[in-house]
């Protein structure tokens, strides 16, 4: 028999199958509740090719990425951890600048690198520069959110337009070249939560939709918490740059990676608030309503097109956009 070996799709997303209560949630991060205080604590590696792109680098990405992974958790990031696998001859001013952005990062974010390491390995063992980030944050007490707690009934929101992470890092890679600039939309998503927990505590579930895209996203929450999404392709905000790419490349902006979105599963009795308040947010001031949570189910997501019909939308299959994050 032919030995089965790790492929580029096996990193996109997917769970490995270990098996206890924190991992069974499925959740970007877990919750550990420790002598009465709940903390949130999460972990990512970054290995995004190219470095640099429009709108940001790996170190910005590194340092929100994982900001934002205990932010969907619903706690507040307070410290990070930064580990570095570098290979021989890489860059001293790429380093620095890489650094610079990270430290400028937490400082918007409001967190402390607090802890790291650096391993060199020889030339070619690695692919320029990888980065890890763990995180750990406080829950406050009544906050319970995760990919599982969707209801019927539930207001599905976004933050904003999707896609533009996907095309900015594919158009730096390959050296296409649009008549706007399209820009990556990192952005540390933690002050935002806060404005939404301030409104209520009872948000079911929040969770960015990075690698798979909006789609593979709302296909998780739909799975782990047994309910069928319908959502609106009318009211799914994309920017025209990028529908206008996508048309041209051949993508789905449903599948494209996001690096600065969340999506929120909201209780419907207080979600004219909570999206009043995502408006009024830095980072929400282009959130709309895109759709709901219509029944109990095995967890299927549905889009209602434009032109009145109604299609399933699935995961995505394979690996659309190698080395987004």
């Amino acid at each position: 028999m032919e030995e089965k070996k790790i492929l580029l799709n096996h990193g996109s997303g997917g769970k490995l199958s270990f098996n206890n209560p924190y991992l069974k949630r499925l959740d970007d991060g877990a919750v550990l509740n420790i002598e009465g205080l709940k903390l949130a604590y999460t972990t990512d590696s970054y290995t995004v090719d190219p470095l640099f792109f429009k709108g940001g680098n790996i170190g910005e990405l590194a340092v929100y990425g994982t900001v934002n992974d205990l932010a969907m958790c619903g706690a507040t990031p307070l410290y990070l951890s930064c580990s570095f696998i570098i290979e021989e001859g890489f860059s001293l001013s790429l380093l620095e600048e890489i650094v610079l952005s990270m430290r400028e990062a937490s400082a918007i974010a409001k967190v402390d690198i607090v802890t790291g390491d650096t391993k060199v390995v020889n030339k070619g063992a690695a692919d320029k520069i990888f980065i890890n980030t763990s995180g750990v944050g406080i829950v406050e007490e009544g906050v319970n959110i995760s990919g599982s707690n969707a209801k019927v009934g539930d207001v599905v929101m976004i933050n904003g337009p999707i896609g533009s992470h996907g095309i900015a890092v594919l158009s730096e890679r390959e050296g296409l070249k649009f008549e706007t600039d399209i820009k990556s939309d990192t952005a540390p998503l933690s002050s935002l939560v806060a404005d939404m927990l301030e409104v209520s505590k009872d948000i079911h579930v929040l969770r960015d939709p990075t690698r798979g895209g909006l789609s593979t996203t709302l296909n998780e929450i739909a799975l782990s918490s047994k309910v069928d999404v319908e959502i609106n392709e009318g009211d799914i905000p994309i920017q025209e740059e990028v529908r206008a790419a996508c048309e041209i490349l051949g993508y789905d902006p449903l599948y494209l990676a996001n690096e600065g979105k969340l999506v929120a599963f909201v209780p419907s009795e207080i979600a004219p608030e909570v999206f009043k308040k995502m408006r009024k947010s830095k980072y929400g001031k282009e959130s709309k309503i895109i759709g709901r949570v219509a029944r109990k189910s095995e967890g299927k997501v549905y889009l209602n097109t434009g032109i009145g019909g109604k299609r399933i939308v699935d995961m995505l299959t394979g690996e659309q956009l190698p080395r987004i994050c």
